[in-house]
């Protein structure tokens, strides 16, 4: 007999982090809960409502005072579509996957409020466990007691080679060079930020899926959920 848990899966950007997270939770029947996607939702709102400058700071304190306008939900996925983030009722899963967007997330992320806002919503939703939740302090900052934890690492080369083919498949024009400064940037910002810098959790377990298949990817993913769900 299984128990419920909670699964923190932390990692550098563009690191696999979502596809795994999701893949195990449909594997194993739990809710997938896409914590990145709410940041860039947020990003997205700043965006649209003129709060980031051209240089890319960002006007962090009108961008506090709209919290409680932003809205941030989940679809269900399904057999034939994956989960999609609303922002305010509107479908926006393709748009805050952009380079735009990324450009601007990790800065919008750093901000206190905007984390401290986001987390108490992370944690309402593990509130009954049963759930694969990624990002960048979920095993630190949102479920520090989370029952199983990972940190997904790999060098920028073959993150930024991934998100590259990623957005070059959805008919985005970007190049190679471009995405590898972004990931390099965001890296950077995430690692040195005050607020819930990116970091491994003493009790995460490591795994470096630079040279890994997916297939291997899941079938590792797979056997230590199975490890610590086993009841004594």
């Amino acid at each position: 007999m299984s128990k419920n848990i909670i699964i923190a899966i932390d990692g550098y950007s563009s690191s696999g982090k979502s596809t795994m997270a999701r893949t195990l939770a449909k594997a194993v029947g739990y809710r997938y809960i896409d914590s990145g996607a709410m940041y860039r939702a947020v990003t997205l709102w700043a965006l649209r409502h003129n709060m980031i400058e051209a240089d890319g700071t960002v006007n962090s304190t009108r961008l506090t005072e709209a919290l409680p306008d932003i809205n941030i939900n989940f679809t269900t996925a399904t057999d034939d579509r994956p989960q999609q983030t609303l922002l305010n009722g509107e479908n926006v899963e393709e748009e805050i996957r952009r380079l735009a967007v990324s450009n601007h997330v990790s800065q919008v992320a750093a901000i206190p409020e905007v984390r401290h806002h986001l987390v108490r919503l992370q944690q309402d939703l593990g509130h009954e466990k049963g759930i694969v939740m990624d990002g960048r302090d979920i095993g630190t900052t949102v479920f520090p007691d989370a029952e199983m934890k990972i940190f997904v690492d790999a060098s920028a080369e073959p993150r930024a080679q991934r998100r590259f083919l990623e957005l070059s498949d959805k008919g985005q024009a970007v190049n190679y060079e471009e995405v590898l400064a972004n990931v390099v940037q965001r890296d950077h910002i995430d690692m040195t930020r005050a607020e819930s810098p990116l970091r491994k959790a003493a009790d995460a377990v490591s795994l470096d899926n630079s040279t890994m298949t997916t297939e291997e990817q899941d079938r590792w993913l797979l056997e230590l959920f199975k490890q610590r769900t086993q009841c004594e």
